[in-house]
């Protein structure tokens, strides 16, 4: 007897953050006030200047006065989600539930479906969702890193996103694998989403997925010096969270992917 087809062949855990990311913009957008909503925001954006202040709060006045000064409206939007001034740590990770607008929302979780599936898959729910935060958590370091004084906050899934781009990365060229040239396994074999991953210097000498790379790395940076800061106005989140997120899933792939003992190694 033939099994069933799924009417959703997703694992769960990705799925769930599509569902999560949904609903949450759901009732931004068709429950919750305007005031409210931009409560929320201010609540669970992350905004880098909250963190500078605290060590260097003339920087971030000086960006402010910097705002005011071209007369776009931006400094009343800073100055609201500057707030207080406190720290709101939880931001790091809640960001990265919130989008601009539909669009933004749709893209993220298109993207998450197409490459944190076989990521989830071959990891399991736990270790997915761990990189899921530590993704999130290396994007919003690198934003940070780069706008440290910055009092405007950034929204979006998308440095969890490239994260897992970057864990596909070392494995999905496989022969074999779910994007590999020999396909020996079918997608929905379970062994497809188990083969031995590729190390660091073998995955960085592939042409394949230096071709990606470069690819990947090219349209972010188009995004850059079109002037696009791709955050809360614009609609995502700042391109080099980007980048952090998409390095930290190549480069910690090994830290996160089950023991030699537990992945196939014959097919």
């Amino acid at each position: 007897m033939s099994q069933r087809e799924r009417v959703f062949n997703v694992p769960g855990v990705i799925l769930g953050l599509v569902v999560c990311m949904g609903l949450i913009h759901a009732i931004r957008t068709y429950v919750l006030s305007i005031d409210a909503d931009f409560d929320l925001l201010a609540l669970l954006a992350f905004t880098p200047g909250r963190l500078t202040a605290h060590f260097d709060a003339s920087g971030v006045a000086s960006v402010m006065r910097a705002l005011a000064l071209r007369g776009r409206g931006e400094i009343e939007y800073a100055e609201f989600f500057f707030g207080d001034g406190s720290v709101q740590p939880w931001t790091v990770l809640t960001y990265a539930f919130l989008h601009a607008d539909w669009t933004h929302n749709g893209l993220n979780s298109i993207w998450l479906v197409a490459f944190g599936a076989p990521v989830a898959r071959r990891f399991g729910t736990v270790r997915f969702l761990a990189l899921f935060v530590v993704t999130a958590v290396a994007g919003v370091a690198t934003h940070y890193a780069l706008h440290a004084h910055d009092p405007m906050p950034i929204i979006g899934a998308s440095a969890a996103v490239s994260g897992a781009m970057g864990a596909s990365l070392r494995f999905v060229f496989q022969p074999g694998a779910p994007l590999g040239t020999a396909l020996a396994l079918h997608p929905d074999d379970p062994r497809a989403y188990r083969l031995p991953a590729l190390s660091l210097q073998e995955t960085l000498g592939d042409r394949r997925v230096l071709t990606f790379i470069l690819f990947w790395f090219l349209t972010n940076l188009a995004f850059g010096l079109a002037g696009q800061r791709l955050g809360l106005v614009e609609g995502g989140v700042a391109w080099e969270a980007h980048v952090g997120g998409f390095l930290c899933g190549l480069l910690l792939f090994a830290l996160v992917d089950p023991k030699a003992s537990e992945v196939v190694r014959e097919i």
